[in-house]
């Protein structure tokens, strides 16, 4: 890279490894609260204002109410029998990450998609601020495209670079100067 480089990892830099249980125990007991569905009483995990971040398609919610009411409430509604399982988790400070996945049955409309009973796979990648005891932050990754194409829907309409993989599309290459 030529020139200045931009600042790296500010956010995580000064993180009080003292810290290091305090988060594995918010987080543990969360997802298990998740699991457990719970909505009305999340908030003994969470900051009444912390901010959950969501890729495209899933939004960001400021606040606990929003987080409960535009996230837990509509995801329930569209997907039953749910089960998270963290594939892996990392602790660090105050910081924590997980990737894994949902197990669910589309049993309510999602993404204009009415229920079809079928089993998904729904992916996704969480990293979490914890302070005081409670998650003030959350940056999410929700695979809805995949959760969309186990539905029946491309959204990306043939042109997913998983062609490149399958041989049935070149990749472009970028232009040499």
């Amino acid at each position: 890279m030529k020139g200045s480089r931009p600042e790296q990892a500010a956010l995580s830099r000064d993180t009080d490894m003292s810290k290091t249980s305090e988060t594995r125990r918010v987080i543990e007991g969360m997802v298990d609260g998740l699991n457990d569905h719970r909505i009305e009483d999340i908030g003994e995990f969470f900051s009444q204002s912390f901010r959950w971040m969501g890729n495209q398609g899933c939004g960001t919610k400021n606040g606990l109410r929003d987080f409960q009411d535009n996230w837990q409430r509509p995801f329930q509604a569209a997907f039953s029998d749910k089960t998270c399982i963290d594939e892996a988790r990392l602790y660090m400070g105050e910081w924590a990450a997980a990737f894994g996945r949902q197990e669910a049955t589309h049993s309510g409309a999602f993404m204009g998609v009415a229920p079809t009973g079928k089993r998904v796979e729904i992916r996704y990648m969480d990293f979490w601020k914890v302070q005081d005891g409670k998650i003030t932050d959350n940056w999410v990754m929700v695979d809805f495209p995949f959760v969309l194409a186990q539905l029946g829907v491309d959204v990306f309409k043939g042109e997913g670079w998983e062609n490149f993989d399958l041989g049935t599309k070149t990749p472009p290459r970028p232009q040499t100067t």
